[in-house]
């Protein structure tokens, strides 16, 4: 795992607005310091303001956190990388970035700050029917424009998120400077073990997003109630052999096979709990049956969710 990085992040993804700058203080106070973050979450300004408290209160300093943002598909624009990172530097309050994620391999027109931030997904919103506006952009030009904010000093570490094995391949045929992390959906229902293997062969560190799975999606109506996992037999089983919750089994999973991961919570005891998850481990026999659970069940995909929510179908997954 990259050096610093701490193994278990808070995800800031639908932290609301109005909550993100306590969420943030909190996590700090229950032990996080790896922060995940990015610009489409629209609450940089507001993590920002957390992390400065934070820090002006006593209770870390800028050498103990790891800051991860992520450049949206707006910006994907060699002319425009740039301008975008050193917004959410503005929003988060921070001289660099400690990792800058590519967000999606899908670049979409470019929409100019003052106009709209963040642009999101549709080209006009108001328009008679909104949708989204693919831009012509190979993605080779995105990345060297990434690799120009690490020559500048602007992030410590660049990689990407939502990458397929393809991509990977053709990533690292041009890449300059190497990606240090793909960050991709993962958990017992979508395993994705052989992305994971490749990313390993290349010297590729994985974060997994949505560890817990379904948990996230269930108020996006992305996934469906009977879908979580925190109710399934082998990590029930785990739980109670252990005397931990099915969603520490769950992190400890993650943990286990090698991933960083990223839980996501508001509340402070939910915080504490998800990181008390060091003092057991998981059989190999248990991390098999847990493994086991693989359906490919992708809950964030951009093949379901822009043409229902954008009026575009835009699949990256075959």
């Amino acid at each position: 795992m990259l050096q610093d990085m701490p193994r278990i992040g808070f995800g800031l993804w639908k932290i609301p607005r109005e909550n993100t700058a306590d969420c943030v203080v909190e996590a700090v106070k229950a032990g996080y310091r790896h922060f995940d973050s990015a610009a489409d979450y629209g609450n940089e300004a507001q993590t920002g303001d957390g992390l400065a408290k934070a820090i002006a209160d006593g209770l870390t300093t800028r050498n103990e956190l790891w800051v991860t943002s992520k450049l949206w598909n707006t910006f994907h624009a060699p002319e425009h990388v740039e301008e975008a990172c050193r917004k959410s530097l503005d929003d988060l309050k921070l001289d660099y970035l400690d990792l800058y994620l590519i967000h999606f391999p899908i670049a979409l027109e470019y929409v100019p700050i003052e106009e709209r931030y963040p642009p999101e997904w549709l080209f006009d919103p108001a328009a008679p029917n909104p949708a989204m506006k693919a831009a012509k952009i190979p993605l080779h030009e995105t990345w060297a424009a990434m690799e120009a904010l690490v020559d500048k000093g602007l992030v410590k570490q660049i990689g990407v998120c939502n990458y397929n094995s393809a991509l990977i391949h053709d990533l690292m045929s041009y890449a300059r400077i190497k990606p240090a992390m793909l960050q991709i959906e993962a958990h017992p229902y979508l395993s994705q073990e052989r992305l994971i293997r490749l990313a390993g062969q290349y010297g590729v560190d994985v974060t997994a997003f949505s560890p817990l799975g379904a948990q996230s999606y269930f108020e996006l109506d992305m996934a469906a109630e009977g879908e979580s996992l925190l109710g399934a037999a082998p990590v029930m089983v785990a739980a109670d052999a252990h005397g931990k919750t099915p969603a520490q089994v769950l992190l400890r999973w993650g943990l286990q096979r090698g991933t960083a991961i990223i839980p996501k919570t508001t509340k402070p005891e939910r915080m504490r709990e998800n990181l008390d998850v060091f003092d057991f481990e998981l059989s190999q026999v248990e991390m098999a049956a847990i493994g086991a659970l693989n359906l490919n069940r992708r809950f964030n995909d951009p093949g379901t969710f822009t043409e229902a929510a954008f009026n575009t179908f835009h699949p990256i997954y075959d």
